[in-house]
């Protein structure tokens, strides 16, 4: 059946009220119990349109007034949202099971990506085996000692290709121009997955056009931030009013197709005796089998071609993303660089060059990622979860299916928990304990509980020796005699926060 524009301009307006009013029939709440606070919102659309541009940075202003659990309705879904370290801390410890469940956008269900997504599918028994592997086998501590040297050969790529950018760059002009920082740490990033995951690199920086697997996953990261209106009114979603879905299909289709012939590649080479033995994550994820029962006996190739996308996109976004933040503050606070820089040179020395077992003997660089995270966690709502079944909460009755957001963003800047805490403070976490890792919800970049990011071992590792390497191997200033403390640090939300506008340094290579 075809539907004219005139048509639906003026039907959904009338399906919006009689839907929203079943939903709030559907979701009434007898017998005294009570959901959380929160403010008035509109009628049908809720809180739609009263959360800004950076809704987790509203959300946080909202406490003083509602408390650290708020209710809030996003067209017709239930949202409950966590906004200090004591509320995550009853969550993660004692409500996690009742919460462990995904809430996933629209786009992302497209060719059933979200069911064999580790991030995203549901807590079933595949996503149990999925995890078993990543935390057994992928990301395990002997395995990741095992590559040690793939990472540091992608870091040597990249200072290579600073210094050929900027060599480029600076050649007879009297203003040093800047080189695209989060644009060359996501290109080493995702060739530090192309390595770990396929025994190659996957995008060369010196192509304007860029790798056709680099592209096309841009191309589809891009859909997958696009606000969507169908995911905040589900009746609409056979509509796809804004053409998100469709965009979606063919670009990550054609991103299945790309990986699809990198794997069939592999899979042919496995037939012969005599190749050349690789021991990377494909290999594990072809040999893998399962216990049986509710798991599969063997991983689909579906599912390993969305495997690899995902680990691309999680790896690639959070380090390069990161250590942008990390390199922005750096440059805004010259007492901190002095500082950082001072430590790596004492300990790494001017002959060789930063490797990852330096890391633990670098403790200010280490204050500095874990301050760079807490003010500036990549995933500010981390993943949304959902409730599993009706749930009691901290007094109130959270209704199943019900949106959970965990905003890392307000508790990084708690001022009940943190020291001005607005101000980039890495000395803060000296004689701290406090940790990233789980345990310490006052930091929570990577979540906490069973749905934490598994690939977290690995970003550590990463994160250190990025920055790192970056501090040790050259001097940095911004363009154009910009001063630290004018430099922009406006966030703009997508599918990470990044910085508005994107960091631009002049590198000038360290003197042996």
């Amino acid at each position: 059946m075809e539907y004219s524009l005139a048509s639906l301009l003026i039907y959904i307006p009338i399906f919006l009220i009689l839907h929203q009013l079943t939903k709030l029939l559907l979701s009434y709440v007898p017998g005294g119990k009570k959901l959380p606070p929160g403010p008035p919102g509109w009628p049908v659309f809720g809180h739609m349109f009263n959360l800004g541009t950076l809704p987790y940075a509203t959300m946080a202003r909202l406490k003083d007034k509602y408390g650290p659990v708020l209710w809030l309705r996003l067209g017709s879904v239930n949202t409950m949202v966590i906004l200090n370290a004591s509320a995550a801390e009853e969550l993660f410890k004692n409500h996690d099971a009742s919460f462990c469940d995904r809430k996933t956008v629209q786009v992302l269900r497209s060719h059933n990506f979200h069911k064999s997504s580790l991030a995203l599918s549901a807590y079933t028994p595949y996503w149990r085996m999925l995890r078993r592997l990543c935390t057994m086998e992928i990301f395990a501590t002997r395995k990741i000692n095992m590559t040690v040297g793939i990472r540091r050969k992608c870091i040597d790529d990249l200072v290579s290709w600073i210094e050929k950018k900027s060599a480029n760059t600076n050649t007879n002009i009297k203003e040093k121009k800047g080189v695209h920082i989060a644009h060359l740490m996501f290109l080493t990033s995702f060739n530090i997955f192309g390595n770990l995951m396929m025994s190659r690199d996957v995008v060369d920086p010196d192509s304007e056009v860029g790798s056709e697997l680099f592209t096309a996953l841009v191309k589809s990261t891009h859909w997958a931030a696009c606000p969507n209106i169908s995911d905040l009114f589900e009746f609409l979603k056979p509509f796809d009013l804004q053409g998100l879905q469709r965009n979606m299909n063919r670009d990550l289709g054609h991103l299945l197709e790309i990986v699809s012939k990198f794997v069939k590649e592999r899979m042919k080479e496995r037939e012969d005796p005599c190749r050349e033995k690789t021991d990377d994550f494909l290999d594990v994820l072809l040999d893998f089998e399962g216990k049986g029962g509710e798991e599969p006996k063997k991983l689909s190739e579906h599912n390993i071609f969305i495997f690899i996308l995902e680990m691309f996109l999680a790896g690639a976004e959070t380090t390069s993303t990161t250590t942008e933040w990390a390199l922005s503050e750096l440059l805004r606070n010259p007492k901190e660089l002095t500082k950082v820089k001072m430590e790596v040179q004492s300990v790494v020395g001017p002959n060789r060059k930063l490797e990852e077992s330096d890391i633990e003997n670098l403790p200010f660089l280490q204050a500095i990622v874990k301050e760079t995270l807490r003010l500036h966690p990549v995933v500010p709502f981390l993943l949304p979860r959902s409730a599993t079944k009706d749930t009691n909460f901290m007094g109130y009755d959270i209704p199943k299916n019900t949106q959970v957001l965990i905003n890392a963003w307000a508790i990084g800047r708690d001022p009940e928990t943190w020291d001005d805490p607005s101000s980039f403070k890495p000395e803060r976490f000296l004689d701290s304990n406090i940790d990233y890792r789980g345990q310490h919800f006052e930091l929570i970049p990577f979540g906490a509980g069973r749905r934490m990011c598994v690939g977290l071992p690995l970003a550590h590792r990463t994160l250190h020796l990025m920055l790192g390497s970056l501090l040790h191997e050259f001097d940095w200033e911004l363009e154009d005699s910009l001063q630290g403390h004018k430099l922009d640090m406006t966030e703009q939300l997508g599918i990470t926060v990044r910085k508005l506008e994107p960091l631009k340094a002049v590198p000038t290579r360290r003197a042996i």
